[in-house]
């Protein structure tokens, strides 16, 4: 647009000075003149539409960088809180596992093995047995199984004929 510009004003002082003298000359120049001029106000609306586009894109942009600011911070305190709440079940882990071995001591190992075996296949080896019901499968016993558990002795290990936990007889089993 500036050489159109510099084009016009050069032709413009040719004519205002002088320079040229041949109407048929200053006829085309009072042409190309206007011709210029047009150009000039096309490529102007075109410049101020391109102009509202980039204000428009810039204000988008804002947005958008502002969006990923707050989702970033967002992540960041979500990723905080994983951390924490990771940090607190590696402490619980670790003081549940001491507890285990404490209580597994003394254990035979036969049983131990049981327990493992059955922990291996159905996630939890052993279940309570509460108000004639298996605490792993949550099925209640009928009565002829109860009364094979109630005269067994307190040493032997009984085990659920449904999902095959070990029972532990507890006060509550309703023996």
């Amino acid at each position: 647009m500036e050489q159109v510009k510099a084009r016009r004003e050069r032709d413009r002082s040719r004519m205002d000075s002088g320079q040229v003298s041949s109407p048929k000359d200053l006829e085309r120049m009072s042409h190309e003149l206007g011709s210029l001029e047009r150009r000039i106000s096309d490529l102007e609306d075109t410049e101020l539409e391109v102009m509202e586009q980039l204000e428009e894109a810039q204000a988008e942009l804002d947005r958008v960088a502002a969006e990923l600011a707050d989702t970033e911070q967002q992540l960041a305190a979500a990723t905080q809180e994983r951390d924490n709440r990771a940090a607190a079940i590696n402490a619980e882990l670790g003081t549940v596992s001491a507890e285990r071995s404490t209580a597994a001591e003394g254990l035979p190992t036969d049983l131990m093995s049981l327990y493992e075996r059955i922990r291996g296949s159905k996630s939890v080896g052993a279940a309570p047995l509460r108000a004639r019901q298996c605490g792993g499968c949550r099925l209640t016993l009928n009565a002829s199984d109860l009364a094979v558990i109630a005269k067994a002795p307190s040493d032997e290990v009984v085990r659920c004929e449904e999902c095959s936990r070990i029972l532990v007889r507890t006060s509550e089993s309703g023996l």
